[in-house]
């Protein structure tokens, strides 16, 4: 009877270890951070620096001989010979929307139908998925979780990493609406006909007619008097005509960047933001003109064309920071979700082609702050912003060196263990390694 109590009591005991683990309390006593340097995210780099924060928000960042409060009334943190960085930021990402790729179950990203400005995708988000913690663990601590699938395929919503449910973990819901622009008709395959290429254009025009004629009910719509009857998708597109929502337009090639922003601004859309955008190295003086900011898809990828540089997708951030275009960057691609974690490193690629290491940080951090709209909380770490932020013994940005010793939301100290290293500890454990 013992033996089955014992058994029963590790296999508890497992069974808890290898679970998503609890959302952290909120901050009970100011924290201060010593002896680290700071990279505060907007390009400044403070060696033996001291960061403060009480009740979720910083209190100080700077020199830690600047630091003159008493520091009885704090928990002192030593992070002497570490880095401290602002939480890094993803947009553009199915995370808590995708468990396993390849088990349909499991998946909830899309909804059926190719216009669907009303879908929400802050309902779907799972604050329990298994993935959450191992992308935290990188030092990524919000995503702007993204639909996918048709062509208007719904809104987005930013997320914090740690949370009991998608209330909680709510930073900014339904910040903008995502459009998949229909691609160029070109002719991709010698046995392809006159009439196939004819027939794909038809095809390819009325999905633009539709398209225009459910923003120009939506401009109308909203303009009309409160009292009227809702109607949910057209509502869910007025902000896109009062900035307060923005137009997130997922396209690559370049004719296609120049007519969707084009089509967007003729409509009245107050705010584009491009997605992917891998010809953005063609267009920079259109970008800059119109003011449209860029999200990065994954820069890991070989060239598009022949003639192309070999390494175009690595520098293609220096080129936009170069040209003044405001950009960050994503992860969007194969593997996008369980490959999330990677961030840092896909930003410490761009370092190490034409981007300084503070500009590679500034683009997974205050730069997509500034895209979606939360750089007054988010992004840097400057006194009264959120205390969202983490800590590594090496560099962040190095797949080398990236080891993140604590990390904090909202000042929240958050567990750092995942199912991965539960398996780590234990087959260490079990070959007498530590």
């Amino acid at each position: 009877m013992k033996h089955i109590l014992l058994s029963l009591g590790l296999l508890a005991a497992t069974t808890a270890a290898a679970q998503v683990p609890a959302p952290a309390p909120p901050q009970s006593k100011p924290v201060l951070l010593v002896g680290g340097t700071l990279h505060v995210g907007n390009g400044t780099v403070v060696p033996n620096a001291a960061v403060a924060f009480d009740k979720g928000k910083i209190t100080y960042a700077g020199a830690q001989s600047g630091f003159q409060q008493d520091k009885a009334g704090y928990e002192v943190v030593d992070v002497n010979g570490q880095e401290i960085y602002p939480g890094l930021i993803l947009p553009n990402t199915t995370l808590g929307l995708t468990e396993v790729e390849a088990i349909r179950a499991t998946v909830d990203e899309q909804e059926v139908g190719i216009l669907n400005p009303n879908v929400r995708s802050i309902i779907a988000y799972n604050t329990d998925s298994d993935i959450l913690p191992t992308v935290r663990t990188n030092g990524v601590l919000l995503a702007q979780v993204t639909p996918r699938g048709g062509m208007l395929s719904g809104q987005s919503s930013v997320v914090q990493l740690d949370a009991w449910n998608w209330q909680d973990a709510a930073v900014k819901t339904d910040d903008g609406l995502h459009l998949n622009w229909p691609a160029m008709v070109i002719k991709t395959s010698p046995a392809e006909d006159a009439k196939a290429l004819e027939m794909r254009e038809k095809n390819r025009t009325e999905q633009l007619r539709q398209l225009e004629s459910l923003l120009t009910e939506a401009s109308a719509y909203r303009q009309q008097p409160t009292s009227r009857k809702e109607n949910l998708r057209l509502t869910s597109m007025g902000g896109l005509f009062d900035g307060s929502k923005t137009l997130f337009i997922h396209a690559d090639y370049g004719k296609e960047i120049v007519e969707s922003v084009r089509f967007a601004k003729r409509l009245g859309v107050q705010k584009v933001t491009l997605v992917g955008a891998r010809d953005a190295w063609m267009m920079l003086d259109f970008l800059k003109q119109n003011d449209v900011a860029v999200i990065l898809s994954r820069i890991h990828a070989l060239p598009r064309r022949e003639g192309d540089d070999y390494d175009l997708p690595y520098k293609l951030p220096s080129l936009l920071q170069q040209a003044g275009v405001r950009f960050c960057l994503d992860y969007e691609g194969g593997m996008e979700t369980s490959g999330a974690r990677n961030l840092a490193f896909i930003a410490g690629t761009a370092a190490g082609h034409g981007l300084t290491k503070e500009q590679a940080l500034t683009a997974v951090t205050l730069s997509p702050a500034r895209i979606l709209g939360l750089d007054k909380e988010y992004g840097s770490l400057e006194a009264g912003k959120s205390a969202t932020l983490v800590v590594s013994r090496g560099d962040l940005l190095d797949m080398r060196t990236n080891n993140v010793t604590q990390a904090y939301i909202d000042g929240r100290a958050f567990r750092l263990d995942t199912k991965q290293t539960y398996l780590r500890d234990k087959f260490r454990a079990k070959y007498g390694l530590r």
